[in-house]
Order: C-alpha cells, then sequence, then structure tokens
C-alpha cells in the first residue's frame, strides 16, 4: 500500500481543525435521522458515500463493497479518515474479536471528534452492529468535515458557500436555477454546466435538452468520471425516478466537481520550475546508474568469491593445503581490500544521492532487486562467513593431515618391524626335525617352541596395535588407506597362521616328550630371560626412533623428561643384559670343563649373545640421537613463544589503540565547533592520522606470516587474533569515511537550501536540546521519525527545518506548468515543449512523455501528466 503519511503532504479536502463554521457543523450534524428510512433516499446516500468512500481509497490500494458491512471492524474506517486527512491514527487492533472492532471504530469517532465536528447519538456498538443508519450518519459527518466544511465563497462556507459557488459558475447558462441540493439538479443541466465552464471542450451544451434529464445526466457522470477523475456516484434513474432526489448526495457529487476545477497556478513561472525539476531529476538519474554500475561489479565479486571460499575438497598431502593456505593469504592482502574500499565508497555515494534525492523533493532512490545496500552488506556477511570457515577448516585440515602422516609413517614402523620378527617363522613352525632327532634334541625342541611362545605372546600386542593404527588412518580418511588395509590383512592372516602352526607343533612335539631326557637348564634359563630382554630393547628401539609433533614448549619439555626417565633405567637394564650373558658364559665355561661338545647356538632360542650385543650397542647409538632430536624441538618451541611474545605485544598496542580512535571518533562528531568546513578539514586530518598508522599495522602482519608459517595456532599471551586486528582496522576507517560523508551532505544541504553558517548552528542546539512533551514536538516527530523508532540523526533534522522554510515543487504544481505551457490542454506537443524549454530538457521531456490516450487528442500529442507524477515516484513512467 502507497504510504500517504510519509509524503508530507495534506489531503487537498482536509484540514487541521474546525473551521469558522463549527456551528453550522453542530447544525448539520443533527440532521433528521428518520428520512433515512425513505428507500430511495437511503439507495442514493448508499451509493453516493460508498463512491466517495472508494475515491478516496482506492489511493491505498482498497475498496468496500457494502458500506454498512466493511466498516463495521474499524480499520476501512481509520484507513479512510487517515488518506482524506493526510495524519496517522492510532494503531489499529487486528483481533477479530468485538471488542477489537469496537476499539478501532472508538479511534476513528475520537479522531473526528478531535478535527471539532460533534457526534450526535453515533455510537461504536452501532457501527460494529452494521446499523445502517447510523453508518450513513457517520459517512455523511466526515463527508461534511472534510470535503464541505472548508469549501469558502465571497465570505460563506461550507453549504452555502459550495451553493453561491455553483449559483456563480452556472449563471450565464440558460435553464439552469441552482437553488437548493435537490430538485435544482433533477434535469442533469446543472451538473453539465459545471463541467462546461470549466472544461468547455468536454460538453457540447447547446445540444442539451431541459426534457431529456437521463440523457443530460449519464453525459455529465460519464465525462466527470473519464476526464476529471471524479467516480459515479449515483445513476441517473435514481435521480429522475425520486420526487425529490436526497440532498445529501447531491451535495456529496457536487463538492467533488468543486474540488476539481478548484486552483490553478501562476503561467509565468512553469517553464522555469520544469528546468528545475528536470535537470535535478538528469543529474539523479546519472547517480543511480553510477550505483548500480558499482554494485552490480561488487556483487559479481562477492558471487564469484564465496564458492572459492566455500570450496571443502580435501587435498592428499600437506604440501598441497599449505598452498591452499597461502592463496588464501594472497586473497586476503592483495584481493579484498580493494573490495573493502569500494564497498565503503558505495554506502557512501547511495548516502549522497538520498541526500539529493530528499533535497529536491524527489522519493527515495530504489535500487534494482538484489542490489540495496543491505543485499551488499548481506552478500558481504556471508562472505566474511565463508572467509572464517574456510581458514578454519584450511587449519583443522593441515592438522588432519599431519595426524594421518604420522599415524601412517608409526604404521609402517611397525609393521615393518613385525615383518622382519616374522621372516621364516612359518617355515620354522613347518619343519618336522623332531623325527629323526636325538633325545636332547627333541628336549631342545620342545624348550626353543616355549621360548617362541612367549615371545609370541609378546608380539600380540604388537599386532593389536598395528590394527588399531590402521583402523584410525581409516576413520580419519587417509588416502593411502587401500595399502594400508592390505598390509594390515596380511599380517592379521599370517598371524593367524602362525598361531595355528604354532599349537600343531607344540602337539607334535608333545607327544615325544617322553623320550626327552636331559635339558640344558642354563641355556633355557638363557632363553628365557633373553627373549624377554630383546623384546624389550626392539621396544626400546622403536621409541627412540617414534616421531613426535608438538605444538608448545611444554609438551616437548614433557618428551625431554620422559626420555630422561628412560635413560635412568640404562644402568639396571645393562646389568640384566650382563646377566644374561653371563648364563651364556657359564654354560659354555661348564661344557669346557666337563669336555662337553656343544652343537652350535643355544637350541632354545635365536636370541644370540651377538644379537643382545648388536641390539644394545643400537640402543647406545639412538639414545643420543633422540637427544639431540629433542633438543632441536625445544629450541624450535622457544624460538616460536618467542613469535608469541613478539605478536601479542605488538597486538596489545594496535588493538587498544584502535578501540581508543573507535571511541574519539563518536566524540569529535557530537563535539566539533566552528563552520562545516572547519568540521570537514579537522575530520579528514585526523582521518589522516589513522592511516599513517598503517604501518603499525603492517608491522603486526608480518609478524602474524612469521606465526603463519612456523604453523602456530595459538597464543595465550594475548586475546588479539589477526582477524580481530583486520576488522577493527576496517571498522575504522569505514566510521570515520561515515562521518566526514555526513558533514559534506550537512555541507550539501547547506548550499542546497541556502542555509547560513547562523543558521547550521542554531540547528544544531535546536537539535541538540529538543525535548519532548510538546504538540510541535509530537508534529516534528512524525515528520523526521515517521516509522516511531525513536532516534532522529542530524541530517534528518536539517532536511524537516530546511524543507519548513523552503519552498519545494510537487507533482501538483509542474502538472499545472505544464498545463500553461500546453494552452490549458490536457496534452503538449513536441513543437511546444521545443518552444518552451531548453533544447536539451525539452528532448528529455520529449524522449520520457508517453502518448496521450484522450478523445480530444491529436497526432504527436504527448502525456505531460503521467510524466509529472512519475517524476515524483507517484507511477511508473
Amino acid at each position: 500500500m502507497v504510504d500517504y503519511h510519509s509524503t508530507g503532504q495534506p489531503y487537498p479536502y482536509g484540514g487541521n481543525g474546525p473551521g469558522p463554521n463549527g456551528d453550522y457543523m453542530a447544525q448539520e450534524d443533527d440532521w433528521d435521522r428518520d428520512l433515512l428510512l425513505d428507500p430511495a433516499w437511503e439507495k442514493q446516500q448508499r451509493k453516493t458515500f460508498t463512491a466517495w468512500c472508494n475515491s478516496h481509497l482506492r489511493k491505498a490500494g482498497t475498496q468496500i463493497e457494502n458500506i454498512d458491512e466493511d466498516f463495521r471492524d474499524g480499520l476501512k474506517l481509520m484507513l479512510l479518515l487517515e488518506v482524506i486527512s493526510g495524519e496517522r491514527l492510532p494503531k489499529p487492533e487486528r483481533g477479530k474479536m468485538r471488542v477489537h472492532k469496537i476499539n478501532n471504530v472508538n479511534k476513528a469517532l475520537d479522531f473526528i471528534a478531535s478535527k471539532g465536528v460533534k457526534l450526535v447519538s453515533i455510537g461504536a456498538e452501532e457501527i460494529v452492529d452494521g446499523n445502517a443508519k447510523m453508518t450513513l450518519g457517520m459517512i455523511w459527518t466526515i463527508i461534511l468535515r472534510f470535503a464541505i466544511q472548508d469549501i469558502s465563497v465571497e465570505e460563506t462556507s461550507a453549504k452555502e458557500g459550495l451553493l453561491l459557488w455553483c449559483q456563480r459558475k452556472t449563471a450565464p447558462y440558460k435553464n439552469v436555477n441552482v437553488q437548493n441540493f435537490h430538485i435544482s439538479w433533477k434535469d442533469g443541466l446543472a451538473f453539465n454546466a459545471l463541467i462546461h465552464r470549466h472544461r468547455p471542450e468536454l460538453i457540447e451544451y447547446d445540444k442539451l435538452r431541459k426534457d431529456d434529464p437521463v440523457t443530460n445526466l449519464n453525459n455529465a457522470f460519464e465525462v466527470a468520471e473519464k476526464y476529471l477523475d471524479i467516480p459515479k456516484m449515483l445513476d441517473a434513474e435514481d435521480i429522475v425516478n425520486t420526487a425529490r432526489p436526497d440532498e445529501k448526495a447531491i451535495m456529496t457529487y457536487v463538492s467533488s466537481f468543486y474540488h476539481a476545477f478548484s486552483g490553478a497556478q501562476k503561467a509565468e513561472t512553469a517553464a522555469n520550475r520544469i528546468c528545475k525539476v528536470l535537470a535535478v531529476n538528469q543529474e539523479n538519474e546519472h547517480l543511480m546508474e553510477d550505483y548500480e554500475k558499482l554494485a552490480s561489479d561488487l556483487l559479481e565479486w562477492i558471487k564469484r568469491t564465496i564458492p572459492w571460499l566455500e570450496d571443502r575438497s580435501p587435498q592428499k598431502t600437506i604440501q598441497e593445503m599449505q598452498q591452499k593456505l597461502e592463496d588464501f593469504r594472497d586473497y586476503r592482502r592483495v584481493h579484498k581490500p580493494p573490495k573493502v574500499q569500494e564497498k565503503c565508497q558505495l554506502e557512501i555515494n547511495f548516502n549522497t544521492l538520498q541526500t539529493k534525492l530528499r533535497l529536491s523533493n524527489r522519493p527515495a532512490f530504489m535500487p534494482s532487486e538484489g542490489k540495496m545496500v543491505s543485499d551488499i552488506n548481506n552478500g558481504w556477511q556471508h562472505l566474511e562467513q565463508a572467509e572464517k570457515g574456510y581458514e578454519e577448516w584450511l587449519l583443522n585440515e593441515i592438522r588432519r593431515l599431519e595426524r594421518l602422516d604420522h599415524l601412517a609413517e608409526k604404521f609402517r614402523q611397525k609393521a615393518s618391524i613385525h615383518e622382519a620378527w616374522t621372516e621364516g617363522k612359518e617355515t620354522m613352525l613347518k619343519q618336522k626335525d623332531y623325527e629323526t632327532a636325538t633325545l636332547s634334541d627333541i628336549k631342545a625342541l620342545i624348550r626353543k617352541h616355549e621360548a617362541f611362545e612367549s615371545d609370541l605372546a609378546a608380539h600380540q600386542d604388537r599386532v593389536e596395535q598395528i590394527a588399531a593404527i590402521a583402523q584410525e588412518l581409516n576413520e580419519l580418511d587417509y588416502y593411502d588407506s587401500p595399502s594400508v588395509n592390505a598390509r594390515c590383512q596380511k599380517i592379521c592372516d599370517q598371524w593367524d597362521v602362525l598361531g595355528s602352526l604354532t599349537h600343531s607343533r607344540r602337539e607334535a612335539l608333545e607327544k615325544t616328550e617322553k623320550q626327552l631326557e636331559t635339558i640344558d637348564e642354563l641355556h633355557l634359563e638363557y632363553a628365557k630371560r633373553a627373549a624377554p630382554f630383546n623384546n624389550w630393547m626392539e621396544s626400546a628401539m622403536e621409541d627412540l626412533q617414534d616421531m613426535f609433533i608438538v605444538h608448545t614448549i611444554e609438551e616437548i619439555e614433557g618428551l625431554i623428561a620422559a626420555h630422561d626417565q628412560f635413560k635412568s633405567t640404562l644402568p639396571d637394564a645393562d646389568k640384566e643384559r650382563e646377566a644374561i650373558l653371563g648364563i651364556q658364559r657359564e654354560a659354555q665355561r661348564i661344557a669346557d670343563f666337563n669336555s662337553i661338545k656343544l652343537s652350535g647356538n643355544n637350541p632354545y632360542t635365536s636370541v644370540t649373545p651377538q644379537i643382545i650385543n648388536s641390539k644394545w650397542e643400537r640402543v647406545q647409538q639412538l639414545v643420543p640421537k633422540r637427544d639431540h632430536a629433542l633438543l632441536e624441538e625445544q629450541s624450535k618451541q622457544q624460538s616460536n613463544e618467542r613469535l608469541r611474545r613478539q605478536f601479542a605485544t605488538q597486538a596489545n598496542i594496535v588493538g587498544p589503540w584502535i578501540q581508543t580512535k573507535m571511541e574519539e571518533i563518536g566524540r569529535i562528531s557530537i563535539e566539533m565547533h566552528g563552520t562545516l568546513e572547519d568540521q570537514l578539514n579537522h575530520l579528514k586530518q585526523y582521518e589522516q592520522s589513522i592511516v599513517d598508522y598503517k604501518p603499525n599495522l603492517d608491522l603486526l602482519e608480518q609478524q602474524h606470516q612469521l606465526i603463519q608459517e612456523a604453523l602456530i595456532f595459538d597464543n595465550k599471551h594475548t586475546n588479539y587474533t589477526m582477524e580481530h586486528i583486520r576488522v577493527g582496522w576496517e571498522q575504522l576507517l569505514t566510521t570515520i569515511a561515515r562521518t566526514i560523508n555526513e558533514v559534506e551532505n550537512q555541507i550539501l544541504t547547506r548550499d542546497a537550501k541556502g542555509i547560513s553558517q547562523e543558521q547550521m548552528q542554531e540547528f544544531r542546539a535546536s537539535f541538540n536540546h529538543f525535548d519532548k512533551g510538546d504538540a510541535e514536538f509530537n508534529r516534528i516527530m512524525s515528520v523526521v521519525d515517521p516509522n516511531s523508532s525513536g532516534t532522529v540523526t542530524f541530517q534528518a533534522f536539517i532536511d524537516f527545518m530546511s524543507h519548513e522554510t523552503t519552498d519545494t515543487d510537487t507533482a501538483d504544481q509542474v502538472i499545472a506548468s505544464f498545463k500553461v505551457l500546453a494552452g490549458d490542454k490536457n496534452y503538449i506537443t513536441a513543437e511546444e515543449l521545443r518552444r518552451e524549454l531548453p533544447p536539451d530538457q525539452a528532448e528529455y521531456c520529449i524522449a520520457r512523455m508517453a502518448s496521450y490516450q484522450g478523445s480530444d487528442t491529436v497526432p504527436g500529442a504527448l502525456d505531460y501528466k503521467s510524466f509529472s507524477t512519475a517524476l515524483y515516484g507517484e507511477s511508473d513512467l
């Protein structure tokens, strides 16, 4: 619905209070209600009043069908009063209950009473109940107040004024003698005379006959509806077939003619006014085109960038993800900052355009669909959200890939060690050497098999660890999971085979166990102690070669402490090694002493003293290498800690500085004195001081770059992140730019309206000390804050004050000016425009005016009315 309240233009029939005929209104209001019971009169009033109401309600995009039904809930009644008065009524209640309807009708009746109208015996309950007599009486009261009361002709007003106006206008016409508002209009000649007096080209009065009232009335009603925008309120038969037409219906109809013909403008200002309006309109159109192009370009960039930021396609390697991170940093440093500036400039251009439109009394600029400032802000917010999510995803992906690489390497190490251990075990378990062995050999084989089972049990944990790591790699979506799974499955299958073969061999050896007689206890003890010690050494070597990833100095210090703890166990391990080797030496000494010839290695284990010594030497070699790796990582974490502290120190300076500057800008915009030019120069100097601080931000960016390259993800020494600093810096630049733009718009307003510096200072003083409570405040607030938000900008206050003190153009004034140039015709020709207007503005009008469609048209006629209303946003050009 068109908002008639925002225009600030009163409705032509309305007024701001009771006129000089308040007593007459009270007298007229006390009408003979019993006459409404006459069916013919009631029918005429229903038809006339309905048409009159719809002529106003259509401006709000609605209408009524049944006058005593459609006003029952009070909503359209309140809307009708708002349209004809140009004022806003209290907010209606939207409930469907009777009490809501009564409350709405009471609001309407209170508004009517506030205009000095005495309501006699008309209550809200009667209107809500659909009382036809009371509803028609109420509508008649509204018509009297808003369409008839303010009519004034030669010191007479209201009904007498309207009657005198009719008598003056129809006096020269034969067969017309207007003495009242009933019988005098029955033959239709008076209606035709009124039209002919003002628009002689519409009526051929000499061809009308007094004895054909139906034709006369239909002719007048149809011409009025087609050319004067006066809706048909009665049918000719309603008047002719009634002995005495209803006075109120005739008065309502005639008042519409009065208002249609009242008003003209002086010709001498027409051409100048049109030139002024067209020049402003041309400039504004150029600004609108610039805004549309800049908005389109920015939205297209956002549209292209968001899909890139929303792409979450993972990469297989850390190097590929780090390249994505580097591309994102280039976007932050190189591509985004110019777009931030374009967005700020777009908002400044939009505000400047809206200010110029307000100053020229034009409707606010409405950009194309999807190109509003709010649309750009929404797109920018979407971009920021995608940007934040993209950075978080990149970092998480890098961490995930690091974890995957670590797990994959750990899997390969453990798998290789296990595969090396199992090599030849299946062949060993399948051999049938016990079939030809001696008793001592059999016993040795049994002991060796027991040692193997012990070793096999010790390796159970390693197999379970290998399977667990493979499962975790699958859950983390490792890119080479198929090969990992295949290798893991092979290890598990082989492990099952080894278990089955071990069980089969034990059964075979136990069958011949009774034939075994002797056993070398020393070899057996050696085997039992060597196997776990050998397993311990293998585990130690595995741990010493295990990869590690840490992010803080506390984590590396924890690893160093654990390593130191391991080194403290080495002396005891060395004693155990010497004890195991001593068992072997003791066995050899006893054999030598007893001249026993030992056949090769220990029959109970494959772990020889050479293997133990070799692995022990390997452990001794790996310990210092582990020391070196831990110390290098400790140095790296110490360097990272220095980077954290360096960034935090600078961030804890820059962050509060930005916050302080934001607060200072708020105070400066309120406390500035001097001329607007002085204020503007001061703000620009302040803006330069902010720009001069940029090297500190660049230094912080360099420090943040070092942190990013070092893959540092947290910093406990500051609450500021680089993103916070960037956002704060962008907000600071945007805020000072907007503050400067506000002062520039004030200068534009001052120059356009001719406001002196003293007036501007008075406006500022009035704005700063404006208090609520009085009627003047409420009147001003209804203009500068039509949405009742409770807040008013200084710019809006200046616009109001300048509007109060300067003349402005309206669509009606421009239409009247064109009518003068057209020689009082409803259309204008291209030749007349070129004769009266400068060439460029004449061509501007010719290019935009539609062809005139009236019955009195001539070739090349142009419709200046629709063109004029389009200039003020009242219809589409």
